[in-house]
């Protein structure tokens, strides 16, 4: 089981941003996922299913204001296996077609653009047409379509003849697709995932908003990277400093110090002696010293 582990953290690391965003998104999933198996097997899912609500994007705006930070969680989040396959796939075959024209700095942003523009159309759909009224209190909003389709219409802006080789339609244009996806959320604005179709408007709008100021020479990311970078550069501040290994610090005994202490007596007296006999050479000459001075005096010019 380590083995498989440590496999896995191998893989992600290896992985692209692409890549990496698909692993947390599927690991978040699987675990919520299991979390709801045990919890029902125990008669327990009510208190999963709220955990839950809080990372979810709440339609009913005062409900917001005591989770602001649904409005990045919930691109994580995903109703169902479906669900997060059709978006995981669609995020693997256009992240990389993105990344031949952008930096992953740019996917970071775009991803995190479209997900909270695609997050606020949503919000304002319920909040100002009357069809929504009497669902605002109980409509959540989940999954990464805003973000991937931000994604998506970033790189079509980018370069809108690229093609894709689809199974039932062979080569399509990345224009031609990111234009019928949108022709497609536009009429199904009021079905029964309307939420999720504002979400996409508004992941598109973030897409070529994106590319077209970028192209103008304004990076609409930059701020996002910056709030990214921010909390980013504080956590690894903390945890440096929560982890960060004890110092050594030498102790000495008594022993220790007494032998010190002896040490540096008898030094002081070889050099008073060598002292004495330099003297003595000065006033008498060398040949004044005794057998024992000149031993001392050679020995001490091989230290």
């Amino acid at each position: 089981m380590a083995h498989i582990f440590n496999e896995i953290i191998k893989k992600f690391r290896d992985e692209n941003i692409v890549g990496k965003y698909i692993y947390v998104t599927a690991a978040i999933y699987i675990t919520i996922a299991l979390a709801g198996v045990i919890a029902t097997l125990f008669n327990s899912v009510s208190p999963v299913n709220e955990f839950v609500s809080y990372f979810e994007l709440p339609a009913d705006l005062s409900l917001l204001l005591y989770r602001p930070w649904s409005l990045v969680t919930y691109m994580f989040l995903h109703a169902s296996v479906m669900h997060i396959l059709w978006n995981m796939l669609a995020l693997y075959v256009f992240g990389r077609i993105f990344l031949n024209f952008y930096s992953t700095r740019h996917f970071v942003g775009v991803y995190f653009l479209g997900g909270i523009i695609g997050g606020i159309f949503f919000i304002l759909a319920y909040n100002i047409f009357p069809y929504f009224q009497n669902d605002i209190d109980t409509t959540y909003l989940v999954g990464a379509s805003a973000a991937v389709l931000a994604i998506v219409t970033a790189a079509a802006v980018r370069s809108p003849n690229y093609t894709v080789t689809m199974l039932l339609f062979g080569n399509v244009r990345l224009v031609t697709l990111a234009i019928i996806t949108v022709l497609l959320s536009l009429l199904l604005l009021a079905s029964q995932n309307a939420g999720g179709n504002f979400a996409h408007l508004g992941g598109a709008v973030a897409g070529w908003l994106f590319a077209l100021m970028l192209g103008k020479g304004h990076d609409l990311t930059s701020i996002i990277n910056s709030i990214i970078d921010f909390f980013s550069n504080s956590w690894n501040k903390i945890a440096k400093t929560s982890f960060k290994r004890p110092k050594m610090r030498a102790t000495h005994t008594g022993v220790k110090n007494s032998m010190d202490h002896e040490y540096n007596a008898r030094r002081k007296e070889q050099e008073e002696q060598i002292n004495h006999i330099l003297e003595k050479i000065k006033k008498s000459g060398y040949s004044s010293l005794t057998d024992e001075e000149k031993k001392r005096l050679f020995d001490a010019s091989n230290r």
